[in-house]
């Protein structure tokens, strides 16, 4: 991780809305989280500020949210974080940043899905609405979206070392996942738009089930497969079967095994994000441990 060398404070974020959005200025300010790639300070009741501050390409995923967002929000059917203004680099900041609106909830790496239907049947309205064939001039994916043979390398690596720390009991059976994974006929069809990162922290819950989505910085175009994973890192036991006879149109047998393949690969990157937290080493966060745990042990069992 490159953290950005100026600190990001309340007093900050009120002096870049001062030069840039003054009619913003005087919305009371508070810490929201602190994310993989961006700092995220709510604004007010309604705003939130997001800043980049871990990541080189965090610039990037940024202005492609404020591009794309906007477009693509009032056609889904769970509230997400809506660009409003663009923050340009400056004197004060020497990063791009965004205002967004606020969506409340509480990410579901800290508060599970519980009330397993609703969340499936959630989860399945939003991808069936996402999933619509993107333009030609959509943003690709970074590792997102594309033909698994391009992660068997870091698939194969990141489970060694998974089974070598002790996080992974039988590696054989999450390798014939993977592989079979691998062997599925690949995406022909036209690239649809993705969120491309849906894991337990980029969505969050109220009263046990799905009431938003957030963090759309690797927003792209590829294979639907990528996002249909979700279902096993995010809904309960039982969980994927209800959110796969809920998403239109219906998946075929190919596109589930390679969702199933793209659920082996969240898994192994939570899993080590978790291990680093438990042993507070940086960029570690314990909470995505628990979610990778359970998913390996559905797509195995």
């Amino acid at each position: 991780m490159t953290r950005t060398k100026t600190e990001i404070t309340a007093e900050l974020i009120r002096d870049l809305l001062r030069d840039q959005h003054p009619d913003l200025a005087d919305l009371p300010v508070e810490l929201g989280a602190r994310g993989w790639d961006n700092q995220l300070w709510r604004l007010g009741d309604d705003l939130a500020v997001r800043l980049p501050w871990a990541t080189e390409s965090a610039d990037v995923l940024l202005r492609k949210e404020h591009t794309w967002v906007p477009a693509l929000a009032p056609q889904l059917p769970l509230p997400v974080p809506v660009p409003q203004r663009l923050g340009e680099p400056s004197g004060l900041f020497p990063r791009p940043w965004i205002v967004t609106t606020w969506v409340p909830g509480e990410p579901a790496d800290r508060a599970p899905v519980t009330r397993i239907e609703d969340a499936a049947e959630s989860l399945a309205a939003f991808l069936t609405a996402l999933h619509r064939t993107a333009p030609e001039e959509a943003p690709t994916g970074r590792g997102r979206g594309g033909p698994l043979a391009e992660a068997a390398g870091w698939v194969s690596e990141q489970l060694a070392s998974a089974t070598e720390l002790g996080l992974v009991s039988d590696p054989d059976a999450v390798r014939a996942v993977w592989e079979d994974a691998l062997a599925a006929p690949v995406w022909t069809g036209p690239a649809r738009w993705l969120h491309g990162d849906l894991h337990p922290a980029n969505v969050l819950t109220d009263n046990g089930t799905i009431c938003g989505v957030i963090d759309f910085g690797d927003l792209c175009a590829g294979d639907p497969a990528h996002d249909l994973s979700a279902a096993w890192i995010l809904l309960p036991d039982g969980g994927a079967e209800h959110f796969h006879r809920s998403y239109r149109p219906t998946a075929d047998a190919a596109m589930l095994r390679r969702a199933r393949g793209c659920a082996v690969i969240k898994a192994l990157m939570l899993m080590h994000v978790g291990d680093a937290g438990v042993h507070g080493r940086p960029g570690g966060k314990a909470t995505w441990g628990p979610p990778a745990h359970d998913a390996l042990r559905r797509l195995t069992s």
